[in-house]
């Protein structure tokens, strides 16, 4: 059975830190390259990476600063992360790969895809971070769209997520349609121990591109969502109901005129939505892996 395939927590040398990463499935097999968003590590793959395994060389990294992997002195902004990612699949001499993300991991994902579209096998992603062009955009709900003010103020953000531990404690909690366990909880805290620590979960509130700020964000992640627009790679969007930043309503829209795309409704859901349907998310990802090799092996056939 799927389920009792083995997952390995590895760590490797990256950018003068450390990253660490989950593995699993056959190392012969095409990568599919798992990658999470804020406060979560590649914990959150946990009960999907054993559905993909047996078609697809799974690896999950923690992002830096995340997860278990270092905490170099660094700004910690979404192009730090751009960096120590690329510099990851290079020390492990990934060439290609299917990406699956959510959230910041999405935005990296599309991202990565923009730059090296020859890299991606396929895009698999859920509530992914996207510029918006207000607050009301951004969020559904208007006491989280307050919460993400103050945390993007001087000061205010400092003494909410630094000093309060906001992100693990009221965001995390808020962003399940089910609570996590003490056990879940204890493992999300971990690496955000003391303020110091938890600087990454302050950084990327910051570069959320809100209302056209920061513009470096904007005209990235702008331009990155363009190019997947006009990708033809295969693609898998999964939609909770009602989602946080990536509506039923919004994902009809976005994927209005997008080929070789499908969606996939979840049902009841928020935005960590690995927590919520992991085995839902897993069994889908892991046909859509094998539909995709078994028709690149077809053409295969037919080109020779």
């Amino acid at each position: 059975m799927t389920k009792q395939a083995e997952i390995f927590v590895r760590r490797q040398l990256v950018l003068g830190s450390t990253m660490a990463y989950r593995e699993t499935g056959d190392t012969d097999a095409p990568v599919a390259l798992f990658l999470h968003g804020n406060p979560a590590s590649s914990y959150i793959w946990r009960n999907i990476l054993p559905h993909v395994a047996p078609v697809a060389h799974c690896i999950a990294p923690d992002l830096i600063g995340f997860g278990q992997s270092g905490k170099p002195d660094i700004a910690y902004r979404f192009f730090d992360h751009v960096d120590y990612l690329d510099a990851f699949i290079h020390s492990l001499g990934i060439s290609s790969a299917y990406l699956v993300a959510q959230d910041w991991g999405a935005a990296l994902a599309y991202h990565l895809a923009a730059r090296r579209p020859d890299f991606v096998r396929g895009l698999a992603f859920m509530e992914f971070v996207r510029p918006a062009s207000s607050y009301e955009d951004f969020h559904q709900l208007p006491a989280a769209r307050e919460a993400f003010r103050k945390f993007r103020t001087p000061g205010e953000g400092e003494a909410m997520i630094l000093e309060g531990n906001a992100f693990i404690e009221r965001v995390l909690p808020g962003a399940v349609a089910h609570p996590l366990t003490d056990e879940d909880m204890a493992v999300y805290r971990a690496p955000f121990a003391d303020p110091k620590s938890r600087r990454p979960m302050l950084a990327l509130p910051r570069d959320l591109p809100i209302a056209g700020e920061p513009a470096d964000m904007h005209q990235a992640l702008s331009s990155s969502l363009d190019a997947l627009k006009a990708s033809t790679y295969p693609k898998l969007l999964f939609v909770g109901e009602p989602g946080t930043l990536i509506t039923p309503a919004y994902a009809a829209e976005f994927t209005a005129n997008m080929r070789h795309i499908s969606v996939v409704p979840l049902g009841s859901g928020r935005h960590n939505l690995q927590e919520d349907h992991p085995d839902a998310i897993g069994r889908s990802v892991a046909g859509w892996i094998a539909g995709i090799k078994a028709v690149t092996a077809r053409h295969q056939q037919h080109a020779a």
